[in-house]
């Protein structure tokens, strides 16, 4: 990663765009007291490009996964779990942060805002709150490389903390959808400066004293719900939230573990939400449980290659992204549920997983909710399943670090499945006993869980597929290829 000093400024900004976690992690140790930490180009940076991408390809497997694993912290927990410590009155200990570039620029992100952070070994941060009031104003943009839930979030944050701040990203993010967070931020108090598409970059002030208000969300977003929470802590009164359906709820779970008095009740089919504000946020201490999200490709490719039985080891099972695993079981797959117990608010276990013969499944969209992060390892487990599958309610695909929906419908075509893509659901007709054909190189589109859903499938294809990238993969799970080598798989690099 290289730095350059700013003409217009006295402070020295570093990217995020090809940054490895290694560099982010680097710079936190270094710059524990930073004030600029961003490249204020990025939001013309590719994430990868030829000079710095890293393809692979994935083989057929010669031998069954065998093996048992931990996986690395769950994502959505660990933005949280920095924001709020962050925003806590003294220091909240953090175990098994997944430490992806996409948490630690949120970590960048609110030291910039005043808080400390120290690690103390492999996924192990003390962080320095310094309450709901102390949060300071950026001397820089927040440069948020690529996540998306990082840079939502914290212009909750943001709008409920009375300071201002540029949030910008990189050019995968620069054009993802910001406006169902800037209307709700506004309607709080915020002043949003922004382009006519509503994206990136993104000029956001906060109130001296946010309104709190009662929102109905017109699209199911944990992210939009959360940003809105975020901001409602320091405001006076209730903020109030509803959803149909519900959403991942970590927020909620996280905010009552840090003291925040919050409330949630079901009216009909209805979900809603309240947080008293002007709370005072204490500092604990978080054991972040396994990604399910991640936990979904070591999944597959067990339930895909014959002979497979592994067991993966603190997987999160919160009923609002467990949903792969009870549509993977209604498929017929082996997947066993051991030692259930609580976990940072959360249920967590220990799953095997073994080799199965998958049937296909039809997934309605109220599924979509608790597992749309998932929906790309559900369409290899299908294309190797019998008979033919069919999804609906994927419209959230199309604007997520990729059109997703295209991506996955592209190159399973590539590889001989054959599938019918709509603008929001997808039929694929899976190739049951045989082998998908393979042989193809898949363009990832920047996109994470593209690339190791197709290396997942090559593991049972006739031919090698090739993907033409996996420097994003950092962003998520950064242990994916050591923790595939610990189950028996080796993939060409």
């Amino acid at each position: 990663m290289k730095c350059r000093d700013c003409q217009n400024q006295k402070t020295v900004f570093y990217k995020l765009s090809n940054a490895t976690p290694l560099d982010v992690l680097r710079q936190i140790s270094e710059n524990n007291d930073m004030t600029a930490i961003t490249d204020t180009s990025a939001g013309n940076q590719t994430p990868s490009d030829a000079a710095t991408a890293k393809p692979a390809t994935a083989h057929a497997c010669a031998a069954p996964l065998h093996g048992s694993v931990t996986m690395a912290g769950d994502k959505s927990i660990s933005h949280r779990a920095l924001i709020l410590s962050a925003m806590a009155t003294g220091t909240s200990h953090i175990t098994g942060l997944l430490e992806g570039t996409d948490v630690l620029a949120t970590g960048q992100a609110m030291q910039q805002l005043g808080a400390k952070m120290t690690r103390h070994g492999e996924g192990a941060w003390e962080v320095s709150g310094v309450g709901t009031g102390g949060l300071r104003q950026p001397d820089a943009p927040l440069d948020f490389g690529n996540a998306g839930t990082g840079v939502r979030l914290v212009m909750g944050v943001v709008a409920g903390a009375g300071i201002e701040a540029e949030f910008i990203g990189d050019a995968s993010l620069s054009v993802r959808p910001m406006a169902r967070v800037t209307i709700p931020l506004a309607q709080m108090g915020a002043q949003i400066r922004s382009n006519e598409k509503g994206t990136l970059p993104i000029h956001l002030a906060g109130p001296p004293v946010p309104m709190p208000i009662d929102y109905e969300l017109p699209i199911a977003s944990a992210q939009v719900k959360s940003a809105i929470l975020l901001a409602g802590v320091n405001a006076p009164g209730k903020t109030t939230i509803r959803e149909t359906p519900i959403t991942r709820d970590h927020s909620e779970n996280l905010l009552a573990l840090f003291g925040a008095p919050i409330d949630q009740r079901l009216e009909g089919d209805q979900h809603i939400v309240t947080l008293t504000g002007e709370a005072q946020l204490t500092a604990t201490d978080i054991a972040v449980p396994g990604d399910p999200s991640s936990a979904a490709f070591p999944m597959v490719a067990a339930l895909c290659v014959p002979g497979s039985d592994i067991v993966l080891k603190n997987i999160m099972l919160n009923p609002q992204r467990d949903g792969l695993i009870r549509v993977l079981r209604q498929m017929g797959g082996q997947i066993d549920i051991l030692e259930e117990r609580q976990q940072a608010g959360e249920r967590v276990a220990d799953l095997r997983v073994r080799y199965s013969t998958l049937q296909a499944v039809t997934v309605e969209a109220d599924m979509a909710p608790s597992m749309i992060d998932e929906y790309p390892a559900l369409a290899m487990a299908a294309a190797c399943a019998h008979g033919t599958s069919h999804m609906f309610g994927l419209h959230e695909l199309r604007v997520k670090e990729s059109d997703r929906l295209s991506a996955i419908a592209d190159g399973l075509r590539a590889n001989g499945v054959t599938l019918i893509e709509g603008e929001d659901d997808l039929q694929i007709t899976g190739c049951g006993d045989g082998r998908v054909a393979g042989g193809a190189s898949i363009e990832t589109r920047h996109d994470h869980r593209i690339a190791m859903s197709f290396l997942v499938l090559g593991l049972t294809s006739t031919a090698p597929i090739c993907v033409d990238d996996t420097t994003m993969i950092d962003t998520s799970f950064p242990s994916f290829f050591a923790l595939m080598q610990d189950l028996g798989v080796d993939f060409e690099r």
